[in-house]
């Protein structure tokens, strides 16, 4: 059952992860478990709040009759989201989903004002004995799609419509960087940031302002269908992002970097439901666990492109070719990773500075 209400990302450094020694209590004495979501943007068929809703769905279709959730959608991260998510717990839901960096004070203000809710707050890293973090390695599907765009590109120029320059952003920005360049070491990419996550109208500017550049392949950290349009309306190439956006581009869809946030949903409510549910900071699934992929690989895709995707997704999954394995240096030649060392979570998490092969500056870097 879904009750929904319209009321309108943010990411960055996350904690290794620890188990808080608190066990799930539900605020609920009687019927379903209340589950609430806050979406930062509308639900609509594609990218970031699209894949959180499908995850949503896989909670109500794996628990039949035991779950009830409602999702707010288009929630502007600052007080109207604390208000939101007071709203909820007030509601009686015993757990409740926030889905953007954005809103991680609200949820810790709001967490310790109601110690019997549960709280799971994505892309943060503030906790409380009821509130837990939890989030996708997302530069697993940057990374492999930029194997595919360092295959793809006749010019070996890339373009990437960034949202906001943060730690989450640029490791994408990175990954997807060193995965064309593992395939084509000339490849360069360039990056327009549009200082949001959802903005149709400047997605799609940035986005025909690199094609204009000589970028023939694109990739986004954005949440709209808009960069896969301009690629297609241009004959270039992009990818569908969160999801899967091949309805909106055919002709220009490379692949997609598709999401599933239902893995960790359906895990947390399924404790809840036995009662054994503990918040943990900082639970960060990726290919392994199923949580993040390159899917709808398109037909324009020559057969030793796919195989080569498929043998970069074995090596992420099973460790022999991590995606920041050293050698690797900075824009300023500077190494920061060793040859043959893995980069660890706390400076992935970190991560505030271009790599090799990323043109211009990180906006407030220095």
């Amino acid at each position: 059952m879904t009750d929904r209400r319209t009321v309108l990302k943010w990411s960055a450094a996350l904690a290794a992860t620890t188990l808080l020694p608190v066990s799930a209590v539900n605020a609920q004495s009687t019927g379903p478990l209340k589950v609430g979501f806050v979406y930062v943007g509308p639900v609509g068929e594609a990218g970031w709040t699209f894949a959180h809703d499908l995850g949503r769905r896989a909670v109500e279709a794996a628990f039949p009759g035991k779950v009830k959730t409602t999702f707010i959608e288009s929630v502007a991260e600052g007080a109207d989201a604390e208000r939101v998510v007071r709203s909820l717990a007030q509601d009686g839901h015993g757990l409740v989903f926030t889905t953007s960096f954005g809103y991680m004070d609200a949820t810790l203000k709001v967490a310790r004002q109601f110690p019997k809710v549960m709280f799971q707050h994505a892309t943060g890293y503030k906790t409380a004995a009821n509130l837990g973090t939890y989030d996708v390695r997302t530069y697993e599907g940057a990374y492999l799609a930029g194997v595919v765009a360092g295959k793809m590109s006749k010019s070996g120029k890339l373009g990437v419509v960034g949202s906001h320059p943060i730690p989450e952003v640029i490791r994408n920005i990175n990954a997807y960087t060193l995965g064309a360049r593992s395939v084509n070491p000339a490849a360069t990419t360039r990056v327009i940031w549009v200082n949001s996550w959802f903005d149709p109208g400047k997605e799609r500017q940035a986005a025909l302002t690199l094609l204009a550049q000589g970028a023939d392949v694109l990739m986004q950290n954005t949440d709209s269908p808009a960069v896969l349009q301009a690629a297609q309306e241009k004959g270039a190439y992009a990818f569908g992002w969160d999801s899967d956006m091949h309805a909106y581009g055919p002709k220009a869809q490379l692949a997609a970097s598709e999401i599933n946030w239902g893995v960790w949903y359906t895990k947390v409510v399924g404790e809840m439901l036995e009662g054994s549910f503990k918040p943990q900071q900082q639970v960060w699934y990726g290919l392994k666990e199923g949580a993040i992929d390159l899917g709808r690989l398109g037909d324009m895709l020559p057969a030793d492109v796919k195989q080569i995707v498929a043998e970069r997704r074995q090596g992420i999954i099973d460790g022999s070719r991590p995606v920041f394995m050293g050698p690797l240096r900075d824009q300023a030649g500077k190494e920061v990773v060793a040859a043959g060392k893995d980069m660890n979570d706390k400076d992935k998490l970190a991560m505030s500075y271009y790599l090799e092969g990323v043109e211009g500056t990180v906006p407030g870097g220095k």
